[in-house]
C-alpha cells in the first residue's frame, strides 16, 4: 500500500517472534521486522522507530559520515546519532538488526550507511519529528557541501546546549511535530 493511501487499517500487529496477531494483511516485511523488533528489544524506552529510504537520507548515508553541527536543527543530532557502517544488502537476519541497535546505542537516530535513516522516540510524534528533521538536515548539509566552500560549524558547547536545552529533547520533538500533524 502506498504511504499516500495508507490507513490505520492497513497496519499489522505482530508479536516479538514475528507471528501475526491482528490486521487485515498477513504478510510480514521480514527486513522491517528484523530492524524494528530488535530496536524495540534493545531499547525498551522507545515507543516508536521510523525508517525510510528518503532521498536526502539515503544520499547522505552513502557518505558514511555523521552529520555536522552546521545549523540549529542539525544540533538536534549533535553527538546524538550513530553510524551503522556495515551494509550487507537487504536486512534479512535478526542479527543484523541487533548490530543496528548497537550502532544506535542510547541515541535518537542512526545513519544506516548506503541505506537510509532511522530515528526513535519516546512518542510517535517525537520520532516522526526527528525523522523529518534529520532528512531536512541531510538535505541542508548536502547543499552546503555542494557549494565547495568550507562550512562554519557551530562550536561544541553551543551545539550541546542547543541540543539539550533548546531543540533536541523529547518534549521539544513532541511539540515541534504538532504543526506537522495539523497539516496532515
Amino acid at each position: 500500500v502506498s504511504f499516500l493511501r495508507m490507513n490505520m487499517s492497513d497496519l499489522i500487529f505482530v508479536n516479538e517472534a514475528g507471528d501475526f496477531v491482528a490486521g487485515k494483511h498477513q504478510e510480514l516485511n521480514k527486513a522491517a521486522f528484523a530492524i524494528h523488533s530488535t530496536i524495540h528489544k534493545a531499547r525498551p524506552d522507545v515507543i516508536a522507530a521510523a525508517h525510510s529510504h528518503s532521498i536526502y537520507g539515503k544520499t547522505w548515508s552513502a557518505m558514511g559520515r555523521h552529520l555536522d553541527p552546521l545549523t540549529q536543527d542539525a544540533c538536534i543530532f549533535y553527538q546524538d546519532h550513530g553510524l551503522f557502517d556495515d551494509y550487507t544488502g537487504v536486512v534479512g537476519e535478526l542479527s543484523e538488526g541487533d548490530r543496528i541497535g548497537l550502532a544506535l546505542e542510547d541515541k535518537k537516530a542512526v545513519i544506516l550507511q548506503n541505506h537510509g535513516l532511522l530515528t526513535v522516540g519516546h512518542s510517535i510524534e517525537e520520532c516522526v519529528f526527528w525523522f523529518v528533521t534529520m532528512e531536512r538536515t541531510c538535505q541542508s548539509q548536502l547543499l552546503i557541501e555542494a557549494t565547495g566552500k568550507e562550512p562554519i560549524k557551530i562550536g561544541h558547547e553551543v551545539a550541546l546546549r542547543t541540543r539539550n536545552y533548546e531543540v533536541g529533547f523529547p518534549l521539544a520533538g513532541y511539540f515541534s511535530f504538532q504543526p506537522m500533524w495539523q497539516d496532515i
